[in-house]
């Protein structure tokens, strides 16, 4: 599907208009101690935190299911299951770490530093940390963590779309960066950010329909 300018901007208006999940207790602390860390404000640095930590649960997902897949190698049931889970994880860890290159490239682009949260020692302990809570969630109930997982997406999603909002000086930005065009090759660099904002909203669906919570599929899903 071709996504105009136009199709983009409808999405992010259904974005900011959408009733958000109503997110567990887990993922409340959880973005209460993002904000502790990078503030409120939606920002650069923290978006590339987000994106940094964003891979974390496919990695581990694809990790776990591809032992099933040996383990599992009799059954043909759970071995399609695991395949999917497989070639899901890799899929979504190739977008989240292209939403990380285009949030490096637009902060080179204005000359903009790393927050102080964004140096290794950090960066280290965040991730260590969102491992060892994908991996707790994973053990205990894969479905859950799935849930864990669109609960993070969702927040993403309009995180990004909020982003847009509140800089509308991006809709003058040309998008003239030939690695941020092999992501996607738009006219502007809120666009760029529009279509960041619709693939976590397809990562939510997704963890959703992984999770059997098929009436938040039906309800958040568009053809995107």
């Amino acid at each position: 599907m071709i996504q105009t300018h136009d199709y983009l901007k409808t999405e992010q208006e259904k974005t900011l208009n959408t009733l958000r999940y109503n997110y567990s207790l887990a993922a409340k602390l959880f973005f209460f101690g993002m904000d502790l860390l990078a503030g409120r404000k939606d920002t650069l640095s923290k978006a590339k935190l987000l994106e940094i930590l964003a891979c974390i649960p496919y990695r581990e997902w694809e990790i776990r299911h591809y032992i099933k897949l040996t383990r599992k190698f009799r059954n043909s049931e759970k071995v399609n299951y695991s395949k999917k889970i497989v070639e899901w994880g890799r899929s979504a860890q190739d977008n989240e770490y292209w939403h990380l290159l285009v949030i490096h490239e637009k902060m080179k682009e204005d000359k903009m530093k790393d927050a102080w949260y964004l140096c290794s020692f950090i960066t280290f302990f965040a991730v260590l940390s969102y491992v060892c809570i994908a991996k707790t969630f994973a053990f205990f109930s894969q479905k859950r963590a799935f849930l864990f997982n669109a609960e993070f997406e969702n927040h993403a999603e309009l995180v990004y779309a909020k982003f847009v909002r509140g800089h509308l000086e991006l809709e003058d930005q040309k998008m003239e960066n030939e690695i941020v065009k092999q992501y996607a090759d738009v006219d502007n660099w809120a666009d760029i950010f529009r279509r960041i904002s619709l693939d976590e909203r397809n990562h939510m669906i997704e963890s959703f329909r992984y999770c059997g919570k098929m009436e938040y599929v039906d309800k958040y899903y568009s053809e995107s």
